[in-house]
């Protein structure tokens, strides 16, 4: 009867749990790799399509780096987002959709469950290898841009679909993440500015 209680009892004592995905997305000290982003808007029979490479720091921020179809940086850290003009990292506008969506990928590639929570109901699904999170806006400001946002992957991050309500949605995807211990010397010097 014991073994039985204690098969029963074994798998929620297991539960990959919010706190769980925060720890394991936010153990690295650098993230980085490869995106692809496709914005499906209604008006046009075939998505937008964007390339680039994203590089996460956990004590710095995220930088965006756009390569197709043109060439643009962005900067994400704790003072807003920046980006790239030829003097120079030029600070943007906080109150823009832009930056709100930035922040929010920020948020989701760091595993911030705690700032998540603050906009939206969370769901997660899954273990560690394979995982699912479903975020549904609670404020009326999220819900009038956002039906829901579904995030899902391993060891980091690997698909982020945002959902809106008026039927248009944004994916990306993130195929070969890869920890690193440090910045190089590039990356750092990029925060630095």
């Amino acid at each position: 009867m014991i073994t039985i209680v204690l098969l029963l009892i074994s798998p929620l004592a297991q539960a990959f749990t919010l706190d769980d995905l925060q720890k394991q997305l936010s153990e690295p000290a650098v993230v980085k790799g490869p995106f692809i982003q496709e914005k499906h808007l209604r008006a046009l029979p075939q998505p937008l399509l964007s390339k680039g490479r994203f590089v996460l720091a956990r004590d710095h921020g995220l930088l965006w780096l756009l390569e197709t179809p043109l060439r643009q940086d962005y900067r994400i850290d704790a003072s807003g987002i920046a980006r790239r003009d030829p003097s120079g990292w030029q600070t943007l506008p906080s109150h823009s959709a832009g930056a709100q969506q930035n922040r929010l990928f920020f948020a989701v590639l760091q595993g911030d469950s705690s700032g998540l929570q603050r906009d939206f109901e969370l769901s997660l699904s899954g273990d560690a290898t394979h995982w699912q999170l479903r975020l549904t806006p609670r404020s009326l400001l999220l819900r009038q841009v956002f039906a829901r946002i579904d995030i899902s992957g391993g060891r980091f991050v690997e698909r982020i679909e945002l959902s809106e309500t008026q039927g248009d949605s944004t994916v990306l995807r993130l195929p070969e993440s890869s920890g690193a211990p440090a910045l190089s010397d590039a990356e750092r010097s990029d925060f630095a500015d």
